[in-house]
Parts: C-alpha cells; sequence; structure tokens
C-alpha cells in the first residue's frame, strides 16, 4: 500500500470514529499509536511517548490553567452581572443600545475567559432575559448572543489561540496580539450592523425611556462605570508587562490569575463554593486540552513519517494545476463542512497535521493563518443547518425561541463576519501589524 493510501486510510479511520461519537483526543490518538505500530513496529511506541515528553517540557503550556482559572473566577464572582448593568445603564438611551453594550459585554468576557462558550452562557443567561423583557426583537438579540460569542476565540487571551500555538509551534503572544484588531474590527463591524438596522427600525431594539432614564443618578452610572473598569484592569496588568517585555508569556498568565483572584476577595465574593468550582472546572478543560494536544502530536508524526504533506502538496499545485490561494480557500470551505458536527478545537487538532504544514509550504504566514482559522471556524459552527454553536443556543434559549428564530437569526452576522475574514485575507497588515510592532522592539 502506499503512503497516500496509507494516509488517507489513517484519515478516514478517524473521521468514522468521530462519527459514532468516541472522543475527540481517543479518535485521534488511538488511530496514531494503531497506524505507528503497525507501521514501524514496537519502534511505533516511541511516538506517543516522545510526543507526551515534549507536551512536558512545553514551559508556555503554563499559560493554558492560568487563563482558565482567571476567567472562571471572574465568572463565577459573577462580576459579568456587573458588567451587563454597566452596558445596560450607559448604552441604553441609544436605540438598540442594550444589544450594542451586549456586544461591548462579550469582548470583556472574552478578555477575561477566552472561551466562546463561556460568552454564550454568560449571554444567554443574562443579557438574553433583560433583551427579550424590554421588547427587543428575539431574531435580533439571539444573533446579538451568538455572534457576540464568536469573540471568544479570537480577543487575548484565546485558549484556541494557545492551543493552535503548540501545535503550529508559533509564539503565543504573536497569536494573541494577531487576534486583538481582527476581534475589535469583528466587533466594531456588528455594532455598525446593530446600530444601522435599530435606527431604520426603532422596534427592533428599542431605547430606555426618559423615565427610566431619569431614574438612573449620575452617582449610579459612576458607580457602575467603576465596576466595568476591573476587567480592563486586570487584563492591563497582565498584558502590560508581557507587551512592555518584564514579563514572559507564563508569568503574566500568573499574574493575571491572582489578579482576578485578589479583585474577587476585595469584593467579598470568593466564597469556597466559587473558588472549588474554579478549580475543578480548570482541572477539567486543561486535562482536556492536555489530551487532545498529546494525541494530536502523535497523529502529526505519524503523518510526517509518511510524507502525506508533501503528497497533498504535489497533488493539488502539479496534477490540479490550483495556484496557493486556490488551495487555501478549499481548506477554508473544508472547515465551514466539518463545522456541522465538529467544535473549532476538534476541527483544528483533525487538520492541524495537515494543514499547517501545507499552508507553510505554501508561502503563507502561520501568524495570519491562525486568525484565519478562528474566524472561519467559528463562522462554520454558526452555520445552518447543524452547526455547533446553534443547539448550544437552542439549548440555553427560552421556549419562545425555537430552532428556526436560532437559524434565521444568525444570518446576517455570518455575513458580517465573512466580510470581516474577506478583509483579513486581502490584507493580512490587519492581523501581522500589530505583533510585528511589538516585536520589532
Amino acid at each position: 500500500m502506499s503512503q497516500e493510501m496509507i494516509a488517507l486510510f489513517m484519515f478516514s479511520s478517524m473521521m468514522l470514529m468521530l462519527f459514532t461519537g468516541q472522543r475527540v483526543f481517543g479518535a485521534i490518538g488511538g488511530v496514531a499509536a494503531l497506524a505507528a505500530l503497525l507501521l514501524w513496529g514496537t519502534g511505533g511506541s516511541d511516538i506517543p511517548f516522545s510526543a507526551v515528553m515534549k507536551l512536558m517540557k512545553w514551559y508556555p503550556l503554563l499559560t493554558l490553567p492560568m487563563f482558565i482559572f482567571m476567567g472562571y473566577i471572574l465568572s463565577e464572582s459573577r462580576i459579568a452581572d456587573d458588567l451587563y448593568r454597566m452596558f445596560h445603564v450607559w448604552m441604553g438611551p441609544v436605540p438598540g443600545g442594550l444589544a450594542i453594550g451586549t456586544i461591548g459585554l462579550m469582548v470583556l468576557i472574552s478578555a477575561m475567559n477566552g472561551l466562546s462558550v463561556a460568552g454564550m452562557a454568560i449571554g444567554a443567561t443574562i443579557a438574553l432575559p433583560e433583551l427579550l423583557r424590554r421588547n427587543y426583537d428575539k431574531l435580533m438579540v439571539t444573533g446579538v448572543i451568538q455572534a457576540g460569542s464568536s469573540l471568544g476565540i479570537l480577543v487575548p487571551p484565546s485558549v484556541v489561540l494557545v492551543l493552535y500555538a503548540m501545535i503550529a509551534r508559533q509564539p503565543v503572544g504573536q497569536l494573541w496580539l494577531a487576534g486583538v484588531i481582527p476581534g475589535l474590527m469583528m466587533a466594531a463591524l456588528f455594532i455598525l450592523y446593530i446600530w444601522l438596522r435599530c435606527r431604520l427600525d426603532p422596534t427592533l431594539g428599542p431605547a430606555l425611556s426618559a423615565q427610566e432614564r431619569e431614574e438612573i443618578t449620575l452617582r449610579e452610572k459612576l458607580r457602575l462605570l467603576r465596576a466595568g473598569l476591573l476587567p480592563l484592569i486586570i487584563f492591563f496588568a497582565m498584558m502590560f508587562p508581557f507587551v512592555r517585555g518584564w514579563t514572559s508569556l507564563t508569568e503574566s498568565s500568573a499574574i493575571g490569575a491572582m489578579t482576578a483572584f485578589a479583585a474577587a476577595v476585595i469584593k467579598g465574593r470568593m466564597t469556597r463554593e466559587v473558588f472549588e468550582n474554579s478549580v475543578r472546572n480548570t482541572l477539567a478543560i486543561s486535562c482536556m486540552f492536555m489530551w487532545i494536544i498529546v494525541a494530536a502530536m502523535g497523529f502529526g508524526a505519524v503523518f510526517d513519517g509518511l510524507g502525506a504533506v508533501n503528497a497533498i502538496d504535489t497533488l493539488f499545485t502539479e496534477r490540479l494545476g490550483l495556484n496557493p490561494w486556490m488551495i487555501l480557500i478549499l481548506m477554508q470551505l473544508s472547515f465551514l463542512l466539518m463545522g456541522t458536527f465538529l467544535d473549532d478545537t476538534a476541527m483544528l487538532v483533525i487538520v492541524a497535521p495537515l494543514y499547517i504544514p501545507l499552508v507553510d509550504q505554501l508561502g503563507f504566514n502561520l501568524i495570519w493563518y491562525g486568525v484565519l482559522y478562528t474566524i472561519t471556524t467559528q463562522i462554520a459552527y454558526m452555520t445552518p443547518p447543524f452547526g455547533y454553536n446553534l443547539f448550544l443556543m437552542r439549548a440555553m434559549a427560552p421556549p419562545e425561541i425555537g430552532l428556526r428564530d436560532i437559524y434565521a437569526s444568525i444570518i446576517p452576522f455570518v455575513g458580517v463576519m465573512i466580510l470581516a475574514l474577506t478583509l483579513i485575507m486581502l490584507f493580512p497588515e490587519i492581523a501581522l501589524w500589530l505583533p510585528e510592532l511589538i516585536y520589532s522592539r
């Protein structure tokens, strides 16, 4: 059997296992370990062992539990409630202001947690009931929460970009900085769309009434503004010394975790239950990511040994005559297909052994491609009919919001995300300018 056929058999076996409901790390790692043993005998057992050793020696891995812990501390201590109240008061007088404030909330939640699921959960439990109670259009608000949650894996500290950095062997700091401007640009495009829609049709997002605005004193507004500044203080306390070169990324992640813990203590919200839940969730998610990374590294090692990347590069460029941009677009379209049944992490570890070396061989920047990957995967599992986020939203939404409403709500926001993706593909400097500026120092 040729090496190309072996690689194809490995990939199809892995996909079959995933379709049958097997765990991601088990499907990927199991296929890799079995293939290594069949190809190279007992010597193949060194591949999974080597993957584990590489992972344990990778010092930046410590950033993963630190940022996850920071996010859970801030979420469990209900600081997000204060944030939403701040946006409610300050943005309420604008048509669609509460929906715009929800996007702002999602940006700050992303900067605190780095997981899109956390933004979805907070938006669905805090923002959605309030928006519906104030007669916001249900299609508008459902789309806002799903779109806002997509910022979680792009705005630093993004946990998924940490995972991409480990697999692609790229600096985490550069990837985070590359995600800043695209993330803020996408948030600005969401806000612009909401404002225009509500300006043209105020019934979609009515502003706060004059009576409600009069009931809120200036003192209350300033108090809430201070509460809203807390996550920004934590974020800058963590990122400023890193950007200035005073600390490493790992040391900055520890500063962020300690600052978040101290903030919860100072606000009197650090209970035993909050601490225990935060630690349990941190351990669960960190271990899950570590198992997935080990499996992906093992799978990639087998693929490298087979020369599968060179074979696919030859197929596309020489036999089919495709240029690099056509290949890149086909790769992005494959993410849209996989997004119908996989989440962003699973998509990355499945195709990373194949796509990342191929992107490098085609001459594209891997930092830039990391940003493209994150946006494309978010589009993928917010796209009907089987997008991962659609069913997650259905599980969290109240009964009056059906699956058809969820499908209809996301279409304009997906259009906005495709616009953002197109701009970043046409103008790579949007993603690369900030990391180049900072690291050139």
